[in-house]
């Protein structure tokens, strides 16, 4: 009888779904959180991006004043601790496919035949922490972006 009811016990299958379950909604919940974690990351990296194009804007209107460009990149976002680091810089060079700007004087000839002009430089960062600890991602993280603008 013993033998009987053992067999019984091992062939039988209620339940079964609830135990599968159980072992894919772990994983479904860790996918899930890590989702928006790092949605919630890629988010304030777009906002801090933006942070610097306003800075880079601010710049192509008005003219190059350091203080008022770092003034715009911190409001131009929501987020707390948003900086513009390292401050804005201002530099003559020439327009280069590879390199971004090469330095040249300013008003001097381009290779490509144009004439060096005034570029800015705007930076944004923010410290980013993750809502849980993550192997191998380091917390917190800084985002950074940057925008150069040519204003002549």
């Amino acid at each position: 009888m013993k033998l009987c009811r053992r067999t019984r016990l091992w062939a039988a299958e209620d339940g079964v779904s609830a135990i599968e379950f159980a072992f894919v909604a772990g994983i479904l919940s860790m996918l899930l959180l890590g989702l928006c974690d790092f949605g919630l990351g890629f988010w304030e990296q777009m906002q801090v991006a933006n942070a610097a194009r306003a800075g880079a804007e601010y710049a192509v209107k008005n003219g190059y004043d350091s203080t008022n460009i770092q003034t715009a990149v911190a409001n131009a976002t929501n987020l707390a601790g948003i900086q513009a680091s390292p401050a804005p810089s201002s530099s003559c060079g020439c327009p280069n496919v590879t390199t971004g700007v090469t330095a040249a004087t300013c008003g001097a000839s381009c290779p490509d035949g144009g004439t060096a002009g005034t570029f800015v430089t705007v930076s944004a960062q923010v410290s980013y922490r993750t809502l849980f600890a993550w192997p191998g991602i380091s917390n917190p993280m800084t985002l950074a972006s940057s925008a150069i603008v040519r204003l002549n």
